[in-house]
């Protein structure tokens, strides 16, 4: 009963699975993992330039971080400079004359200068609202006593105005080491919040510069609402806001998810010498949302406009740049695989082409001369020093010699090299049983076999050690090289030559098979080791047999060796 419900339930999945519905798997088999590829460079695409465009805005946050150090060190140096004014002058009437006169027009962010006894009471200022009140209680003017250094404080309110501020101070006992006057300057924020308008306008973008309780005391034109407000307040800047904080770094990066399920990063940048952070959010889904819209804007133009030149090259340049090319292509090629007489027809040429011609076969006359004096030299070295003497055939030393040059030729001309490494079959049993008299015989039969083989086929043909016979073919692709592979397994059965401890009662060689197109990559040794790893499979596969290196045909371009037929 199990095997007739198998049955049945077999039938109804062939009929389900019809030929419509097979050919359309197969579609999906063929077109899913093309799709899945270019998702995934896509994603590729879409990653890199989300990295690029994060380190691109906060190399923005750090020029601005930087810049609002340079407002600080400006308010710093005036401040410096007063504090001298201060030291040496006698009174306060003279002091403040000059505090007046060295207000710089130049530096717009500071709305006052100030000259604040040790008491902490205004004694003089450039606005004269400030003269007479007390500022003894604000923690930056007993920082700066305590310190005698720089201090900028935090966000705060003027106390004539009420206008958010930042001050800075600079104790004169900087100077005298004596306790003495403090000098003042408030700080514009709406200078600093300049500063950060490269930092504005953008999608997905967040920035804000906060002292160092956390309170906003700049931001972008777009987001100045934010200013004097804390930062854990702040929307999407609230879950960073005590890490940015309490850090120390001068610089950090952390990512999360916010509440919303965005995914955002946050850098924060220290101003050196104070407690305050800038600070960059950038909501990564909302600049993705504009990067995918380019990449996908990319590959439309990318292939209009490779569209448009195909057309454009096809139409205006097949017959005037195109064919002369080709023509002279193709008697490169007939040179490069040794027809020394080839030489470009200019009658057939436009008039551009001809000079271009005429060198050519200048080129081609005298390299094919002194190609032949190569090979000719080459050929009288082959003879007194590569020759195996019982085959007739090159010896291995001299096989080795021809495939390095056959190599350098082929790698220039972009030709084919195919190699075919033969074994005898069970040739030490041949030799255990006939001897090796006999087995040197069979030897020398199988060389003369070779060498007629290798005469028709323009092939060259060599032993390459013990009972292994080695055929090189320039210029034919994988296919025909197992065609020949096929000739020389038939040619050696009709030797008949006898091999009683054969399963074929004659003796008969196995044929490995591998064929490269040079290049770079490659080297003479992987076509050769291609060769034996198709002979050592042949071998496992009952020998009498040809058999190519199995390398599918997609690898041909990144390998350079492609199996035959």
């Amino acid at each position: 009963m199990p095997s007739i419900r198998f049955n049945r339930n077999r039938v109804k999945l062939n009929r389900l699975l019809g030929i419509r519905a097979r050919l359309a798997l197969l579609a999906v088999i063929l077109v899913a993992p093309l799709m899945l590829e270019r998702a995934r460079s896509l994603e590729t695409a879409r990653t890199r330039q989300i990295a690029l465009a994060s380190e691109e805005f906060f190399n923005i946050a750090r020029q601005s971080a930087d810049m609002q150090r340079e407002v600080i060190m400006s308010v710093e140096t005036v401040l410096k400079s007063t504090a001298y004014v201060r030291a040496s002058a006698s009174g306060v009437s003279r002091s403040c004359d000059m505090l007046r006169a060295s207000l710089p027009t130049t530096l717009p962010w500071i709305r006052t200068l100030m000259i604040a006894g040790r008491d902490g009471r205004i004694q003089c200022s450039t606005n004269n609202q400030y003269v007479g009140l007390d500022f003894s209680e604000r923690p930056y003017f007993r920082g700066a006593q305590e310190t005698r250094d720089f201090v900028f404080s935090d966000y705060l309110l003027s106390k004539p105005t009420h206008m958010p501020i930042v001050m800075a101070a600079y104790p004169v006992a900087a100077i005298t080491g004596e306790p003495d006057a403090v000098m003042l300057a408030s700080v514009n924020l709406e200078w600093m919040s300049k500063i950060m308008s490269n930092l504005g306008g953008r999608p997905g973008i967040t920035a804000v510069l906060i002292d160092s309780e956390g309170t906003v005391l700049a931001a972008p034109t777009d987001r100045t609402e934010l200013i004097g407000r804390p930062l854990d307040s702040v929307p999407l800047l609230s879950a960073v806001a005590e890490t940015a904080m309490s850090s120390d770094k001068p610089s950090d990066t952390v990512s999360f998810t916010a509440a919303d399920g965005s995914k955002r990063a946050i850098n924060f940048t220290r101003i050196a010498d104070t407690g305050s952070r800038l600070i960059v959010s950038i909501d990564e889904t909302r600049v993705t949302a504009a990067i995918d819209r380019d990449i996908r804007n990319a590959y439309l133009q990318a292939g209009l406009v490779c569209l448009i030149v195909l057309l454009g090259a096809l139409i205006a340049a097949e017959k005037l740049i195109v064919k002369p090319v080709n023509m002279l292509a193709a008697t490169a090629k007939r040179f490069g695989l040794g027809q020394w007489s080839a030489r470009v027809a200019t009658k057939n040429l436009p008039s551009e082409f001809v000079p271009l011609a005429k060198s050519f076969n200048a080129m081609a006359a005298k390299l094919g001369q002194r190609e032949r004096e190569l090979i000719a030299a080459n050929d009288r070295l082959t003879v007194m020093a590569s020759i195996d003497m019982l085959s007739g055939l090159a010896n291995r030393r001299g096989f080795q010699n021809h495939i390095d040059v056959e190599w350098a030729r082929a790698l220039q001309t972009g030709a084919e090299l195919s190699l075919l490494m033969i074994d005898v079959d069970h040739f030490k049993l041949y030799n255990d049983t006939y001897g090796h008299p006999e087995g040197d015989a069979c030897l020398s039969r199988l060389g003369e076999t070779l060498a007629q083989i290798a005469q028709a086929t323009d092939a060259f043909a060599g032993r390459y050690g013990g009972e292994e016979f080695c055929l090189l073919i320039p210029g034919i692709d994988a296919r025909q090289a197992f065609e020949i592979g096929e000739q020389i397994r038939y040619a050696v059965l009709e030797l008949n030559l006898p091999h009683a401890t054969s399963a074929y009662r004659c003796v008969t060689v196995s044929v490995g098979v591998a064929s490269a197109r040079p290049n770079d990559a490659l080297a003479t040794t992987d076509l050769i080791e291609a060769a034996d790893a198709a002979l050592y499979a042949a071998k496992h596969h009952g020998r009498n047999t040809v058999i190519a290196h199995g390398l599918v045909d997609s690898a041909r371009e990144t390998t350079g060796v492609a199996r035959a037929g």
